[in-house]
């Protein structure tokens, strides 16, 4: 019977060991596990990569004639050559023209109309990683242009 309970103790002693060992095994790998995925976060951290910022472009600019003087009225065209969809301004009496929220990886092309004439077209490319981007659009008004 002693030598029973000295063999149930001995076992119970490995068990507890082997016990330990896998605890062990278990922290370590749940340690790893959480250093590796801040790992993987961190290099968007670097680079600066917060998607809360507003990461979208503003395009404005200026109809003017080819004195340099404003054309109230005219109709800026900007296009999306993604999507090929189409928005308007109707510029006022400073010739200005605004299209805000503009999506940095898409090219956009845009050109001004006044009486029937049009400026030469423009392209904002998705390479240029300017936040905001001013052109001016000038029309011919006393020459017709195709």
């Amino acid at each position: 019977m002693k030598n029973a309970v000295i063999q149930g103790a001995a076992s119970l002693q490995v068990g507890a060991a082997s016990l330990r060992l896998i605890l062990s095994l278990v922290l370590l790998s749940a340690s790893i596990f959480c250093a590796s995925t801040s790992a993987l976060a961190a290099p968007a951290q670097l680079v600066g990569r917060d998607s809360k910022e507003d990461k979208t472009r503003l395009l404005t600019g200026k109809v003017l004639d080819s004195g340099d003087n404003p054309l109230p009225n005219a109709v800026v065209y900007l296009t999306n050559t993604h999507t090929r969809s189409v928005k308007t301004y109707i510029v006022g009496p400073d010739g200005t023209y605004r299209f805000p929220a503009l999506q940095p990886s898409i090219d956009y092309e845009v050109y001004a109309q006044f009486n029937n004439r049009k400026s030469h077209t423009k392209t904002v490319s998705q390479f240029d990683d300017r936040q905001q981007v001013y052109i001016s659009l000038k029309i011919d008004a006393k020459s017709e242009t195709k």
